[in-house]
C-alpha cells in the first residue's frame, strides 16, 4: 500500500466516523477499518473515570444484556462492583471475562487485586504469573499487580 492510499483511507474512514455518530477508527493488522462504539459502554467508561459506581454498574449491565461476549464489558463490571465492595459479585464477572478471554490481562490484574483483599495470596500470585507470560516485556497490568503483592506482603509482615 502506497502511502498516498494510506492516507486516502484514513482521510475517507475519519470521514466516515464524522458522519456516522458511535463510530471509531480502528487498525484491522495493516490496514484500517470502520468499528462500531457501543455508546453505553462509553459513558459506563466515564462512569468509572468519575467513580460512579452505581451509574457504572447500571451501564455495563446494559452493554453485557446486548453482548453477553465483551470481556471488557465484564471485567470492568467485576472492577466497578470490588470499588463497590461486592466482592462475590466481581468475581463472578472476572470469571465470565477470563472464560471468554483467557488472556484478558485487565482482568488477570484486577481478580488478583481483588483477591488479595480476601486474603488470598496465592491466587494473586498465579495471576501475577499469568500476566508474567502473556506480558513478554512486562506491562502496565503484571506491574500494577506486582506492585499491589509487593504492597500486601509488606503489610502482612508488619
Amino acid at each position: 500500500m502506497t502511502i498516498q492510499s494510506l492516507l486516502l483511507s484514513i482521510v475517507i474512514a475519519l470521514s466516515l466516523s464524522l458522519l456516522l455518530p458511535g463510530t471509531i477508527l480502528a487498525d484491522a493488522g495493516g490496514g484500517s477499518r470502520v468499528q462500531t462504539v457501543d455508546p453505553t459502554f462509553t459513558r459506563a467508561n466515564m462512569a468509572i473515570q468519575a467513580k460512579d459506581w452505581d451509574k457504572a454498574i447500571e451501564l455495563l449491565n446494559t452493554t453485557v444484556a446486548h453482548d453477553m461476549t465483551n470481556a471488557d464489558a465484564f471485567n470492568l463490571l467485576g472492577y466497578a462492583e470490588r470499588q463497590r465492595g461486592n466482592l462475590d459479585a466481581a468475581f463472578k464477572h472476572y470469571e465470565r471475562a477470563l472464560a471468554l478471554d483467557p488472556d484478558h490481562k485487565g482482568a488477570h490484574e484486577y481478580v488478583g487485586e481483588a483477591y488479595l483483599l480476601t486474603g488470598n495470596l496465592p491466587k494473586a500470585e498465579e495471576h501475577l504469573a499469568r500476566l508474567d507470560k502473556l506480558c513478554i516485556f512486562s506491562c502496565e497490568e503484571y506491574r500494577d499487580l506486582k506492585e499491589a503483592i509487593v504492597v500486601y506482603k509488606r503489610t502482612q509482615a508488619k
